[in-house]
């Protein structure tokens, strides 16, 4: 199995080494110090208690690859607009993309259904440009569950969790869905394919869109969120705001707000991504997991006023540090366009 994983940095390089060393051939495409080092010294990955090295193809030219069996996209999803061209040669005729991203992903309205099908959104896919380039029948949607960090460049940490839920757009369990679980299981990683991967979106992004504002704007630890009151109550607004919203396209959540948010404080003196970023003068993944869920909700004409309070508090941060450019301004938020 041909896979190329397209931005090899925290998640990218722990998958690259677990799935090279179940024996697919994996490359992967990166750049900067990080590749250097991957190139001269191979991909360290520390997991477990032991190093796994692995000395795989690197490059910053996918061109030089050809076409793969499947691109997993482990990129920021703010990052993926601008990388639509030089993806473009990993692509054949069977090629499926993976979505191992944070948030709504680019094929979200495909085989969805009701009054939005074909539908793109400009929070997350500005112009529509990766559903028209890369193609929402490419898709498999995939959660992302564990930890991982760079320690230095070439070398990946593993924090916890190897949990990533898989799922065509359509519900249907395909033969390749079923092949890449596979691979995962094999590979040491839990993968199951899910007939309702949208459920499985909206979970997790239930806590990235409050959890990971409020720590931007607070620098507390989920921890910290979920145990003051007053935060604690911020979050729960949001996420009844964000629950409305996904439930309105025929969503159905797992667990309640409660619980969510317990399981949350549980994970401890952790931060969020977004305050990570904030931090590190890393670009802030606002739109796609904050911008977007506003943007759907005056799809559906829901309103949600502490949500829109927080998105532009954090906005404003992310403006001020120079790490946040907004896409799609509230007043100018629309319908998005029909393929």
């Amino acid at each position: 199995m041909k896979i190329c994983i397209y931005g090899a940095g925290a998640i990218g390089g722990y998958l690259g080494v677990q799935l090279a060393r179940a024996g697919a051939d994996i490359s992967l495409v990166a750049r900067g110090p990080h590749l250097a080092a991957m190139r001269e010294n191979g991909l360290k990955l520390l997991v477990d208690g032991e190093e796994r090295v692995v000395h795989l193809r690197c490059t910053d030219n996918p061109a030089e690859l050809g076409p793969q069996d499947f691109v997993i996209i482990c990129l920021k999803a703010h990052s993926i607009s601008g990388v639509i061209d030089t993806m473009r040669p990993l692509l054949g005729p069977r090629t499926r993309i993976v979505t191992a991203v944070n948030g709504i992903p680019y094929w979200y309205f495909y085989k969805h259904g009701g009054a939005y099908e074909g539908s793109t959104l400009e929070s997350i896919d500005p112009g529509g440009r990766q559903w028209h380039k890369l193609g929402p029948e490419r898709a498999i949607g995939c959660i992302v569950y564990p930890a991982t960090e760079i320690e230095a460049p070439g070398v990946i940490r593993h924090v916890y969790g190897n949990h990533f839920p898989l799922g065509e757009p359509s519900g249907a369990i395909t033969a390749d869905v079923e092949a890449l679980s596979s691979l995962f299981g094999a590979a040491g990683m839990k993968a199951p394919v899910l007939d309702r991967i949208r459920d499985e979106i909206w979970l997790k992004l239930w806590g990235n869109v409050c959890f990971n504002p409020i720590s931007a704007l607070t620098h507390a630890t989920l921890e910290e969120i979920c145990t003051d009151p007053e935060t604690r109550a911020l979050s729960k607004a949001i996420m009844l705001e964000t629950q409305a919203i996904a439930e309105s396209f025929g969503v159905k959540f797992r667990v309640d707000v409660e619980r969510r948010i317990e399981g949350a404080r549980k994970v401890g003196a952790h931060k969020t991504s977004m305050l990570q970023d904030l931090e590190r003068g890393r670009p802030m993944e606002i739109d796609p997991l904050v911008t977007v869920v506003q943007e759907m909700g005056r799809l559906t004409k829901i309103a949600t006023p502490t949500l829109d309070l927080v998105l532009a508090l954090v906005a404003q941060r992310g403006k001020t540090a120079g790490l946040y450019e907004r896409i799609v301004r509230p007043a100018e938020t629309k319908q998005p366009a029909f393929a």
